[in-house]
């Protein structure tokens, strides 16, 4: 997840439902999904790494069950391909790639960030770039699959919708672990969020020249009052706020580089996911959105509930109530709020909702 609160944050006013699809025919031809953890649906259980979600009691709301998502049920990504009448985006790594599917696929890995050497301790992940690379081979193998025309090609990509939410590890497994990592010594908040921000824009230009035109940005949740954090700090209030103000330079920047690229870049929609403000309201003032507990797992967790779910035991009985599933990710029903944000209001993604965005 992402991180806290400044005074300058904007909190998001909106009535959340339950996320309900309502698309009964597809309002794009494919959903690819790039990012850690949080939209993970399953490629770290090919990699070799501790970093993994194949077991109960991840997924024990989900309809296929333990499949590598680190949550209970579905991710954002899944509840957006619900509502652009996708299937759920797979694990790429599930697929060879001659037999690719058409209608999208997901490239996110548990663990890993925009920085190549992010999350390195637990063993192989997939960072943003090396997504991007298998995008890349993706590309080739689906237009010599399906497309003997370049310009129908180049409309179905124009026309897909991508979503990317990665940074949090960046924090989390780098900066702040100085047990592991020497970053905070070598780069202030601010230097660090620049460079973050200008990986992350030089592998989005890349996605712009491999054809993708709809890129959803979401910005970094609250890292602050992630269990992991909240329990290894002493801190007064709900969350640890000194950690939130550094990982708020990233967010502060991230609007003005998609701008910038949208103004650069012919053709393109890049928009930007405000998921921190709604996600730190929901844990600062739960009851607004039928959350009782947002501040310990739901999941009985290692370490004192700061890291992820210990295997096979019964989770809380009401997940509907919790905000974090574990030391680190929300619920399936944060994230239902989250992705009905995204779809519904333009002023949470923003310049454009997703409603807006498919009939750009």
């Amino acid at each position: 997840m992402t991180m806290t609160m400044s005074k300058n944050s904007v909190i998001f006013s909106f009535i959340f439902l339950p996320f309900i699809s309502s698309a009964t025919t597809q309002l794009a031809p494919a959903l690819y999904v790039f990012g850690d953890s949080l939209l993970d649906s399953g490629n770290n259980n090919f990699l070799p790494t501790v970093a993994r979600a194949n077991y109960l009691p991840y997924g024990a709301n989900f309809v296929n069950r333990s499949t590598g998502r680190f949550t209970n049920g579905k991710t954002v990504a899944d509840f957006i391909a619900e509502f652009l009448g996708l299937p759920y985006s797979p694990p790429f790594l599930s697929y060879k790639r001659d037999l690719l599917p058409l209608t999208g696929l997901n490239y996110a890995s548990g663990s890993c960030g925009i920085l190549p050497e992010t999350g390195s301790p637990f063993g192989q992940c997939l960072n943003f770039e090396e997504q991007v690379g298998l995008f890349q081979d993706s590309v080739k193998s689906l237009q010599q699959r399906y497309f003997q025309i370049l310009v129908d090609f180049s409309n179905y990509l124009s026309k897909s919708v991508f979503i990317v939410s990665i940074g949090s590890n960046d924090y989390i497994n780098n900066y702040l672990e100085t047990s592991l990592y020497d970053t905070s010594k070598r780069y202030t908040p601010q230097q660090f969020a620049q460079l973050l921000v200008y990986k992350l824009s030089q592998q989005l230009e890349r996605l712009y020249n491999l054809g993708a035109r709809k890129i959803v940005v979401f910005e970094l949740g609250p890292i602050g009052c992630l269990p992991w954090i909240t329990r290894n700090n002493k801190h007064t209030g709900q969350c640890v706020e000194d950690t939130n103000q550094i990982v708020s330079y990233f967010n502060n920047m991230l609007p003005a580089m998609l701008q910038n690229l949208t103004t650069s870049l012919k053709g393109s929609n890049f928009i930007n996911g405000h998921g921190h403000g709604v996600g730190y309201d929901a844990i600062i003032n739960p009851s607004k959105y039928g959350i009782a507990d947002a501040s310990n797992p739901c999941c009985t967790a290692f370490f004192n509930g700061t890291s992820g779910c210990i295997p096979y035991l019964r989770p809380c009985n009401n997940t509907n109530k919790h905000y974090f599933w574990d030391g680190y990710h929300p619920t399936e029903d944060v994230y239902s709020i989250l992705a009905s944000g995204c779809i519904n209001n333009a002023s949470f993604c923003t310049p454009h909702s997703l409603k807006d965005l498919v009939k750009v």
